[in-house]
């Protein structure tokens, strides 16, 4: 996903320098950060030619050019040893005010904050994938995270056309996976109860949730529908819902498979290899129309 973040910023018209500290990363990366530049054009997102916003990508395996950088966001596989041994090859290398951030989704930000020499200035910066594409940017304080810091990330975050979450106090999940996973449970759950399939699961969502929550959000709905109707909805609903707190077999029995979804061809669903293609042509469209869609209605949310 680096490639994406650092295409996301470039395109925000910030001068990115993209470390990439395995050599078969960096010689493949020129062609991947051009297609995605390319995708940025069809999206409409780009003001000016590929090739001037591609210069500003500084695409190296050297640490040291990061001394130029005043905000630095690590964005590697979810290994804390990894990820530690980053950090230490960073922080040899930023000024003691340089800000550092992380992509993860899974581990504690208070965590991974151990590792560090100067944990103030450091903080969780998630994005969505495609960065370029979504306007989600979550920042997540750790437990010794600096206010003034993830406040100055915040306000940055906007002119890298997202519209950040900032989340104080560092919490296991932090706000979207922890709603998408309660979610998950409750429809897994009903899944292997018999009740519904994952097709319907997936219809219901869809065509229900996905009618409404890019432009209103959970709570605003909450508003629109009526807070007497929702209130008696959530006493008689909240003693029915799943809470186990084991793995879902199913799951279980993707992971022994080492299923991948689309990009392997298996998964909770089956595809043949033209099924995966369509489904990535139909979600960069679908990151196409979104996209605008949300801005174009997001006066009338704010």
């Amino acid at each position: 996903m680096g490639s994406s973040i650092a295409v996301a910023l470039v395109v925000s018209e910030y001068p990115v320098i993209a470390i990439a500290p395995i050599s078969s990363d960096l010689q493949h990366a020129p062609e991947h950060i051009q297609n995605q530049l390319r995708h940025c054009q069809e999206l409409n997102l780009l003001n000016a030619p590929i090739g001037s916003y591609f210069a500003n990508i500084n695409l190296t395996e050297n640490y040291e050019e990061l001394k130029k950088c005043s905000v630095v966001i690590e964005c590697v596989t979810e290994e804390e040893d990894i990820k530690s041994t980053v950090y230490t090859e960073i922080e040899q290398r930023v000024t003691d005010s340089t800000t550092i951030g992380t992509n993860t989704s899974a581990i504690p930000i208070s965590q991974l904050q151990k590792h560090l020499k100067y944990p103030k200035r450091f903080l969780g910066i998630h994005w969505a994938e495609p960065a370029y594409a979504t306007r989600f940017l979550e920042i997540t304080c750790g437990k010794q995270t600096e206010m003034d810091t993830a406040k100055r990330i915040f306000q940055i975050a906007h002119d890298w056309n997202k519209e950040p979450t900032l989340l104080r106090k560092d919490i296991r999940g932090f706000i979207t996976n922890r709603l998408m996973y309660a979610v998950y449970r409750e429809g897994l759950a009903l899944h292997e109860k018999g009740i519904a399939g994952l097709e319907e699961l997936d219809k219901a969502f869809r065509y229900d949730v996905g009618s409404w929550i890019t432009l209103m959000g959970i709570f605003q709905r909450m508003d629109y529908r009526g807070i007497d109707a929702c209130a008696t909805a959530l006493k008689n609903l909240f003693p029915l819902l799943s809470n186990c707190q084991e793995v879902p077999r199913i799951m279980k029995d993707m992971v022994e498979i080492r299923a991948k979804g689309i990009h392997n061809l298996e998964g909770l669903y089956s595809y043949t290899e033209e099924e995966g293609h369509r489904w990535d042509k139909a979600f960069s469209q679908f990151n196409k129309d979104i996209y605008h869609l949300a801005d174009a209605y997001s006066n009338n949310s704010n």
